[in-house]
């Protein structure tokens, strides 16, 4: 009897549950903040990669010149497609008019990753060289899906090129949390879509000539 009435150490006991659940939810909202850092990283991220890509090289080869290769009457509206370049599988696949546009450039995609002029993350001098793992080191050309969508911009025989609407997007990025990965193993959370689109422009990295 003596034994089921001694309360000695459980305050001990009460404050260890209480610290325990103290530390898991403070660690865990540390986690979260970092988590909301990332989403939000990764999103300017994107916007940067859609930039570039608007403005350089296309990562599908040939689709810089489509517009000339079309079977059309010179100054008739561009037919239809969709190129979708997925940096995983380093392929590009088309859907419609699809006249002379062919393999993975995988240089072209480096530039919108990496930056201009650049094969790896945190070196760019300045922002014209940033590329989308400046801004979100865990980016890589496996992560990045880069779309051109023929949206009725341009024209048959048009010099520079057609002009698509540019998508960039990210895939198979987890989230990174420091304290509740392994323990409840939320780094298995996937970020949610992240998407931009862009007009493009000249679809050229260099001067049009």
């Amino acid at each position: 009897m003596r034994l089921a009435a001694d309360q000695e150490g459980a305050v001990l006991v009460e404050a260890t549950i209480m610290m325990t659940i103290m530390f898991v939810f403070v660690l865990g909202s540390i986690d979260f903040l970092f988590a909301f850092y990332q989403w939000n990283a990764a999103a300017k991220a994107v916007q940067m990669g859609a930039r570039i890509a608007a403005v350089s090289d296309p990562v599908a080869v040939g689709l810089n010149n489509l517009s000339v290769v079309t079977v059309g009457a010179p100054g008739s509206s561009m037919p239809y497609f969709e190129v979708r370049c997925d940096g995983a599988a380093a392929s590009c696949t088309c859907a419609g008019a699809c006249t002379g546009v062919g393999g993975y450039n995988a240089a072209a995609m480096n530039a919108i990753v990496f930056g201009r002029g650049s094969a790896s993350c945190s070196d760019a001098t300045s922002f014209y060289y940033a590329g989308m793992c400046d801004i979100f080191p865990r980016i890589g050309p496996a992560n990045v899906v880069v779309v051109y969508t023929q949206t009725g911009l341009g024209f048959v025989g048009r010099p520079g090129g057609p002009v698509p609407t540019v998508t960039v997007a990210l895939q198979n990025l987890p989230f990174e949390f420091f304290f509740l990965g392994a323990l409840m193993r939320f780094n298995k959370v996937p970020m949610p879509a992240l998407t931009t689109s862009i007009t493009a422009e000249d679809l050229s990295s260099g001067a049009p000539s």
